[in-house]
Protein backbone atom coordinates (compact mmCIF):
# COMPACT_ATOMS: atom_id res chain seq x y z
CA UNK A 1 0.00 0.00 0.00
CA UNK A 2 1.29 3.44 -0.88
CA UNK A 3 1.68 6.06 1.84
CA UNK A 4 -0.81 8.87 2.17
CA UNK A 5 1.85 11.29 0.95
CA UNK A 6 2.41 9.25 -2.25
CA UNK A 7 -1.35 9.05 -2.81
CA UNK A 8 -1.67 12.82 -2.45
CA UNK A 9 1.22 13.32 -4.89
CA UNK A 10 -0.53 11.02 -7.37
CA UNK A 11 -3.79 12.93 -6.92
CA UNK A 12 -2.07 16.22 -7.79
CA UNK A 13 -0.34 14.60 -10.76
CA UNK A 14 -3.68 13.73 -12.36
CA UNK A 15 -6.06 16.41 -11.06
CA UNK A 16 -5.57 20.16 -11.40
CA UNK A 17 -9.08 21.50 -10.86
CA UNK A 18 -9.69 22.83 -7.36
CA UNK A 19 -13.27 21.56 -7.32
CA UNK A 20 -12.33 17.95 -8.07
CA UNK A 21 -9.38 18.10 -5.67
CA UNK A 22 -11.72 19.35 -2.95
CA UNK A 23 -14.26 16.63 -3.75
CA UNK A 24 -11.59 13.93 -3.60
CA UNK A 25 -10.42 15.17 -0.20
CA UNK A 26 -14.00 15.35 1.10
CA UNK A 27 -14.69 11.75 0.11
CA UNK A 28 -11.40 10.65 1.70
CA UNK A 29 -12.37 12.42 4.93
CA UNK A 30 -15.83 10.82 4.86
CA UNK A 31 -14.39 7.36 4.27
CA UNK A 32 -11.83 7.75 7.04
CA UNK A 33 -14.53 8.86 9.48
CA UNK A 34 -16.75 5.91 8.65
CA UNK A 35 -13.81 3.48 8.92
CA UNK A 36 -13.08 4.81 12.40
CA UNK A 37 -16.72 4.67 13.42
CA UNK A 38 -16.87 1.06 12.25
CA UNK A 39 -13.80 0.18 14.33
CA UNK A 40 -11.35 -0.43 11.51
CA UNK A 41 -7.67 -0.67 12.40
CA UNK A 42 -5.14 1.90 11.14
CA UNK A 43 -4.23 -0.09 8.04
CA UNK A 44 -7.86 -0.59 7.06
CA UNK A 45 -8.63 3.07 7.77
CA UNK A 46 -5.78 4.06 5.43
CA UNK A 47 -7.30 1.88 2.70
CA UNK A 48 -10.70 3.50 3.15
CA UNK A 49 -9.14 6.98 3.06
CA UNK A 50 -7.13 6.08 -0.05
CA UNK A 51 -10.15 4.70 -1.90
CA UNK A 52 -11.97 7.96 -1.17
CA UNK A 53 -9.04 10.12 -2.20
CA UNK A 54 -8.32 8.36 -5.49
CA UNK A 55 -11.81 7.33 -6.61
CA UNK A 56 -11.97 10.05 -9.30
CA UNK A 57 -8.27 10.07 -10.17
CA UNK A 58 -8.85 9.73 -13.91
CA UNK A 59 -12.01 11.83 -14.17
CA UNK A 60 -10.35 15.07 -15.29
CA UNK A 61 -7.91 13.70 -17.88
CA UNK A 62 -9.81 10.61 -19.03
CA UNK A 63 -13.54 11.19 -18.37
CA UNK A 64 -14.69 8.67 -20.97
CA UNK A 65 -12.51 5.94 -19.46
CA UNK A 66 -13.33 6.69 -15.79
CA UNK A 67 -12.70 4.77 -13.49
CA UNK A 68 -11.30 1.98 -15.64
CA UNK A 69 -8.25 3.98 -16.69
CA UNK A 70 -7.36 4.59 -13.04
CA UNK A 71 -7.76 1.03 -11.79
CA UNK A 72 -6.42 -0.80 -14.85
CA UNK A 73 -3.57 1.46 -15.93
CA UNK A 74 -2.68 4.18 -13.42
CA UNK A 75 -3.06 2.50 -10.01
CA UNK A 76 -2.43 -1.08 -11.08
CA UNK A 77 1.12 -2.03 -10.20
CA UNK A 78 1.68 0.85 -7.76
CA UNK A 79 1.05 -1.25 -4.67
CA UNK A 80 -2.58 -0.38 -4.00
CA UNK A 81 -4.61 -3.25 -2.60
CA UNK A 82 -7.28 -5.04 -4.58
CA UNK A 83 -9.68 -3.84 -1.86
CA UNK A 84 -8.99 -0.21 -2.84
CA UNK A 85 -9.13 -0.94 -6.57
CA UNK A 86 -12.41 -2.85 -6.25
CA UNK A 87 -13.94 -0.02 -4.19
CA UNK A 88 -13.01 2.45 -6.93
CA UNK A 89 -14.49 0.12 -9.56
CA UNK A 90 -17.68 -0.29 -7.55
CA UNK A 91 -18.30 3.44 -7.11
CA UNK A 92 -19.19 3.58 -10.84
CA UNK A 93 -20.96 0.27 -11.49
CA UNK A 94 -22.61 1.43 -14.70
CA UNK A 95 -19.13 1.95 -16.20
CA UNK A 96 -17.33 -1.09 -14.74
CA UNK A 97 -20.00 -3.75 -14.20
CA UNK A 98 -18.73 -4.03 -10.59
CA UNK A 99 -21.51 -3.35 -8.11
CA UNK A 100 -20.82 -2.36 -4.49
CA UNK A 101 -20.81 -5.51 -2.39
CA UNK A 102 -18.13 -5.32 0.29
CA UNK A 103 -18.31 -2.85 3.13
CA UNK A 104 -15.67 -0.48 1.70
CA UNK A 105 -17.36 -0.60 -1.72
CA UNK A 106 -20.78 0.22 -0.27
CA UNK A 107 -19.43 3.09 1.82
CA UNK A 108 -17.48 4.63 -1.07
CA UNK A 109 -20.60 4.52 -3.22
CA UNK A 110 -22.58 6.06 -0.35
CA UNK A 111 -20.09 8.87 0.32
CA UNK A 112 -19.30 9.95 -3.23
CA UNK A 113 -22.33 11.79 -4.60
CA UNK A 114 -23.63 13.03 -1.26
CA UNK A 115 -20.26 14.62 -0.42
CA UNK A 116 -20.34 16.55 -3.69
CA UNK A 117 -23.92 17.56 -3.06
CA UNK A 118 -23.18 18.79 0.46
CA UNK A 119 -20.34 20.86 -0.94
CA UNK A 120 -22.67 22.36 -3.56
CA UNK A 121 -25.15 23.30 -0.84
CA UNK A 122 -22.36 24.87 1.23
CA UNK A 123 -21.40 27.11 -1.70
CA UNK A 124 -24.90 28.60 -1.64
CA UNK A 125 -24.70 29.55 2.03
CA UNK A 126 -22.97 32.64 3.38
CA UNK A 127 -21.54 30.55 6.23
CA UNK A 128 -20.60 27.55 4.06
CA UNK A 129 -20.64 24.33 6.05
CA UNK A 130 -20.73 26.19 9.36
CA UNK A 131 -24.08 25.58 11.00
CA UNK A 132 -25.49 23.65 8.05
CA UNK A 133 -28.41 21.45 9.01
CA UNK A 134 -29.62 18.19 7.50
CA UNK A 135 -32.80 20.00 6.47
CA UNK A 136 -30.78 22.37 4.24
CA UNK A 137 -29.41 19.40 2.34
CA UNK A 138 -32.65 17.42 2.10
CA UNK A 139 -34.54 20.50 0.93
CA UNK A 140 -32.02 21.03 -1.90
CA UNK A 141 -32.22 17.33 -2.80
CA UNK A 142 -35.88 17.90 -3.65
CA UNK A 143 -34.98 20.83 -5.91
CA UNK A 144 -34.10 18.91 -9.05
CA UNK A 145 -32.68 21.96 -10.83
CA UNK A 146 -30.12 22.43 -8.04
CA UNK A 147 -26.92 20.47 -8.80
CA UNK A 148 -28.97 18.65 -11.39
CA UNK A 149 -26.03 16.51 -12.54
CA UNK A 150 -25.95 14.78 -9.14
CA UNK A 151 -28.03 11.60 -9.38
CA UNK A 152 -30.50 11.62 -6.50
CA UNK A 153 -31.09 7.89 -6.96
CA UNK A 154 -27.41 7.19 -6.23
CA UNK A 155 -27.61 9.26 -3.05
CA UNK A 156 -30.69 7.33 -1.92
CA UNK A 157 -29.18 3.99 -2.95
CA UNK A 158 -25.95 4.83 -1.10
CA UNK A 159 -27.77 5.29 2.19
CA UNK A 160 -29.60 2.02 1.61
CA UNK A 161 -26.33 0.21 0.87
CA UNK A 162 -24.88 1.22 4.24
CA UNK A 163 -28.23 0.56 5.93
CA UNK A 164 -28.63 4.04 7.34
CA UNK A 165 -31.51 6.45 7.00
CA UNK A 166 -30.48 9.19 4.58
CA UNK A 167 -30.94 11.90 7.23
CA UNK A 168 -28.58 10.04 9.59
CA UNK A 169 -25.99 9.59 6.81
CA UNK A 170 -26.15 13.31 5.97
CA UNK A 171 -25.95 14.27 9.65
CA UNK A 172 -22.86 12.10 10.17
CA UNK A 173 -21.12 13.63 7.14
CA UNK A 174 -22.05 17.19 8.11
CA UNK A 175 -20.52 16.65 11.54
CA UNK A 176 -17.37 15.22 10.00
CA UNK A 177 -17.01 17.96 7.38
CA UNK A 178 -17.65 20.75 9.89
CA UNK A 179 -14.85 19.40 12.10
CA UNK A 180 -12.37 18.52 9.34
CA UNK A 181 -12.91 21.23 6.73
CA UNK A 182 -13.30 24.37 8.85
Amino acid sequence: MQSREKSIELLYEYIEGESLLHHSKMVAIAMQAYARELGKNDSETDEWWTAGLLHDLDWEKFPNEHPNKAVNEILNGLGYSELVLDAIRAHAPERTGKYPETEIERYLFACDEISGFIHAVSLMRPTGLDGMKVKSVTKKLKTLKFAESVPREDIKKGAELIERPLNEHISFLLDVFMKELQ
